[in-house]
């Protein structure tokens, strides 16, 4: 039995809905197939964009977008992808696949998918083989209310009105594929380039640096020290592998053992180290925590599936990424004085999923109906749970059994969302609640039997959440049961 205890006026801040952002990258099928089909296609669509993946995704409320990569974008020449779809340059997708790039969905379409999906933009400039100018140029081209010849271009191509544009990446993966730079040349690149991203009227850019690879904390210092007064926000990557080897095989996504089961949360867990020494480095430059740590690249890699293009990072997603996603998202809830957006890697088709597409066909993976159970949290008030969490072992070493946040929302409803992270036990909860007695509490469950099941184009609801029976005394105590490797969401209302 886990004793926990949730006074509701212990508030500690607010959980940005950014934080449930997704990422959509010109990689494999996300884009084309997934998102964007064509006018032509026989794919019910709107305006070239896929109408059943559209309305599955507004379901989520997904509050920011980040496109177009990735390493994508450190090769991205914004104007290919304006003016008429059959007059746009043609190009190679170096870093996927080597397939070619028809640049059909471009600035327009990214922006338009944004408005049908009631989200907002996320671009990241191309600092890695792009220049000063042309980066300055597309942010005149999408913000600029005026006459100028980017805003003339602009509505010569259709679009009158200028967009509202908050958050650009100045770079992406500057110490990799965006150049292999010293973090020395990009804070000096950055303070550059960023200098030229202007705010054009009422228009504010949150202007994000490109942070670090996982553990290199190095590139934080120096960013920080050297350019920390000029930007917003600085990124942060960090992927989950099964095996932890990036060199060899980083694990099936749908053959493990328990062992492998293990390895995985031992490895995302480490996120909550990267997440405590980053911070300190950046409190160290900025105590007042003014600039935001964005984690845009986050989620569980493993190998493609057999058969697919290895360029494409197509992977299946069973109960254990769902398990991978809660975790984070409890993370970074936990952290979200500093934590101001998180947008998980990929939106559709690629690497952790929320949907994946066979023709005209779709399925919502175990990690879609996480974001969905977890959404509640958006914008709301966190409360500091209190609990101790049992081990988890595996051999000689062990990680904490339970992952757990609670929040309070702008109608007072209180949410508490939990993962069970044991592959075979289960676990009881008494929780008492102080300063809050509910009219009504609602419960659901996202587990399986096995812990590789998964959705399938041929049975499409092999997992999806069911009711959790919770219990509530008059003396302010909640009761549950979670399940051996769960995801649970509660809301007292």
């Amino acid at each position: 039995m886990i004793n926990m205890n949730m006074n509701i006026q212990d508030i500690t801040g607010k959980i940005s809905r950014h934080i449930h952002g997704q990422f959509a990258e010109h990689l494999g099928r996300c884009i084309y197939e997934g998102i964007w089909v064509g006018k032509d296609s026989p794919i019910p669509n709107i305006e070239g964009m896929r109408i059943d993946v559209i309305e599955a995704l507004r379901k989520l409320h997904i509050p920011v977008l980040r496109w177009p990569g990735g390493c994508f974008a450190d090769e991205y020449h914004w104007k290919d992808g304006v003016g008429p779809v059959d007059q746009r340059a043609r190009m190679v997708n170096n870093n996927w696949g080597g397939v070619e790039e028809n640049n059909h969905f471009g600035t327009h379409e990214f922006l338009r998918l944004c408005e049908l999906l009631e989200t907002e933009p996320y671009i990241s400039g191309n600092v890695g083989s792009g220049t000063v100018h042309e980066m300055q140029q597309w942010v005149e081209y999408m913000t600029l209310d005026g006459q100028s010849p980017m805003a003339d271009w602009r509505k010569q191509n259709g679009q009158d009105e200028p967009w509202t544009l908050t958050y650009f990446g100045v770079g992406n993966e500057n110490w990799g594929c965006g150049g292999n730079m010293r973090p020395e040349y990009y804070a000096d690149l950055y303070r550059h380039y960023s200098t030229y991203v202007r705010n054009y009227g009422d228009n504010q850019i949150y202007k994000i640096a490109c942070g670090a690879n996982s553990d290199d904390y190095h590139w934080t210092e120096v960013l920080m020290r050297e350019a920390g007064h000029l930007m917003n926000g600085l990124s942060l990557h960090y992927y989950t592998l099964p095996s932890g080897d990036w060199t060899s095989s980083k694990g099936s996504s749908t053959h493990f053992t328990e062992e492998e089961w293990f390895t995985t949360f031992k490895n995302t867990l480490y996120m909550e180290e990267l997440i405590i020494k980053h911070s300190k480095i950046m409190d160290k430059y900025d105590p007042e925590k003014k600039v935001g740590m964005i984690i845009d690249e986050w989620g569980i890699w493993t190998d493609v599936e057999p058969g697919t293009n290895p360029g494409f990072l197509y992977q299946q997603n069973t109960l254990r990424d769902a398990i991978v996603a809660g975790v984070n998202l409890n993370l970074f809830y936990k952290y979200a004085d500093r934590i101001k957006m998180a947008n998980i890697a990929q939106m559709v088709n690629v690497l952790q999923a929320m949907i994946l597409t066979e023709g005209d066909q779709l399925i919502l993976t175990p990690t879609y109906h996480v974001f969905n159970m977890y959404q509640v949290h958006q914008d709301s008030e966190r409360i500091d749970l209190q609990y101790t969490s049992p081990k988890y072992t595996m051999g000689a070493q062990s990680i904490d059994k339970i992952s757990a946040a609670a929040s309070k929302d702008h109608l007072n409803h209180v949410h508490l969302t939990i993962c069970n992270l044991s592959h075979n036990e289960s676990e009881s909860f008494s929780c008492q609640i102080e300063g809050f007695t509910p009219a009504d509490i609602q419960g659901k469950v996202l587990t399986a039997s096995a812990l590789n099941t998964h959705n399938t184009f041929e049975q499409p609801e092999q997992i999806v959440p069911v009711a959790l029976d919770v219990s509530f005394a008059k003396d302010g105590t909640l009761t549950f049961e979670l399940p051996a490797a769960s995801v649970a969401a509660i809301t007292l209302i």
